[in-house]
């Protein structure tokens, strides 16, 4: 299998497999795909958490501080017996309760694991099948706290359709159309009517390339720096050091090494003689 190593701005990365022989334009629709799709999971496990905290979204004409809205307005609040007031005035305050928090807390968190640039040293590539599967996991939690489902104003009720739902949220920025997304790989675009191995090169199905998927416009992605952040912090570390000895070698006195015991001329005889440096009468013992 072709393993294609994909990044973005961010340090933000992903794992992918195909064969030598597919068409440029297949693997850079899955490839986007695959990106919006963990747009769409990221997005929906912070929304999710959201919801088991503070419940659904209220209508936009009921924004605002229930608290406020109470005292000011004298509306009548429903509160269940796991209200939690929502800071941001946009959610009723009624939660889906402990147990079925821990439930969106353990789905969020397998699908984040699952969709975490961590994957890439663990070395496994990511599927649209595992996608769609984790996906389904967030639409079974909220179907289980709300079988009648949520109201279509809410956030949550959209990201779970697709990721045509994510429209108008800060997440929407990230999402890539499957007909224009450009793919680069060392300076060149990859050409939608070739085949990987035209592009490459090579018809070895043991191949693995580092690629940059994008918008297009761009033009292409900035060359990654030859060493990496941590090589550059150890670089760094070991040069001021450096500099640090040299500085303290400079300021030091030309002839300070004629206190230390290496630098006495008599050292040899001393120790022959078994004397340690230390006068003892004769007679006295210690």
């Amino acid at each position: 299998m072709v393993v294609v190593h994909v990044k973005f701005p961010g340090e933000d990365e992903f794992l992918y497999e195909t064969t030598i022989e597919a068409g440029c334009d297949g693997v850079i629709r899955e490839l986007v795909e695959i990106a919006n799709a963990r747009v769409q999971v990221a997005f929906l496990c912070g929304a999710l958490r959201e919801l088991a905290k503070f419940g659904p979204a209220k209508p936009t004409d009921e924004h605002g501080l229930d608290e406020i809205r109470e005292r000011v307005g004298g509306a009548t609040i429903d509160k269940s017996a796991s209200y939690a007031a929502d800071p941001s005035g946009t959610r009723t305050g009624n939660g889906v309760g402990e147990q079925l928090s821990k439930v969106f807390e353990d789905v969020c968190s397998e699908a984040e694991r699952y969709v975490s640039k961590t994957q890439v040293a663990l070395k496994k590539a990511l599927t649209k099948q595992g996608l769609d599967d984790k996906l389904a996991n967030l639409r079974g939690a909220v179907v289980m706290a709300f079988p009648m489902g949520l109201p279509k104003h809410d956030v949550v009720f959209a990201a779970l359709e697709s990721p045509d739902g994510l429209a108008g949220t800060g997440a929407d920025a990230n999402l890539l159309d499957p007909n224009t997304a450009q793919l680069w790989c060392a300076g060149k675009e990859f050409d939608r009517a070739t085949t990987l191995a035209q592009r490459l090169g090579s018809k070895n199905e043991k191949t693995k390339i580092v690629a940059k998927l994008q918008k297009p416009g761009a033009g292409p992605p900035a060359r990654e720096p030859v060493v990496s952040e941590q090589e550059r912090k150890a670089m760094m570390s070991h040069y001021f050091k450096r500099q640090q000895e040299l500085k303290d070698l400079a300021d030091a006195n030309d002839d300070d090494y004629l206190a230390s015991p290496w630098a006495n001329p008599k050292s040899l005889k001393n120790s022959l003689n078994g004397f340690n440096g230390n006068v003892i009468a004769p007679g006295v013992r210690h």
